[in-house]
């Protein structure tokens, strides 16, 4: 049964991973430390999502296909806000900021789901990078 829900884990891989790297010119991805999610108390459901082989799946076929990859340093992608900029006093914080799922900038007053601010600055921030010296936020 383990072999079959590791194909299984592979096979879902395959298609996701050819989806995206087809469907997309460049795609960035938060420098996520799958080792040390492992060592926290969500270890189990960290080694079923494959999180490691997905990322190693996509930054294989993005090579092979000529689409641009890249890892981008996610540190406070969540708290800053995506559409000012701004790391404003009422971000969600710390361990307890983990369980808010929704908050306000106190600067521009953009309402912000936490994961979607995260995805928007992580895409920001690769966007940056492939500008290479131009000025962005």
């Amino acid at each position: 049964i383990h072999a079959k829900i590791a194909n299984r884990r592979k096979d879902e891989i395959h298609k996701f991973t050819t989806n995206l790297v087809k469907n997309n010119a460049a795609i960035f991805v938060g420098d996520v430390a799958s080792a040390k999610l492992v060592k926290t108390s969500i270890a189990k459901s960290t080694l079923d999502a494959g999180w490691s082989s997905l990322k190693t799946a996509l930054e294989y076929k993005c090579h092979q296909a000529g689409v641009v990859f890249e890892e981008v340093n996610e540190a406070y992608s969540t708290q800053t806000c995506s559409a000012c900029g701004a790391l404003p006093q009422s971000r969600p914080k710390g361990i307890a900021g983990l369980g808010i799922r929704e908050w306000t900038c106190s600067d521009c007053g953009a309402v912000h789901e936490r994961d979607v601010n995260a995805a928007r600055n992580i895409l920001a921030a690769g966007h940056c990078r492939l500008a290479g010296g131009i000025s962005c936020l």
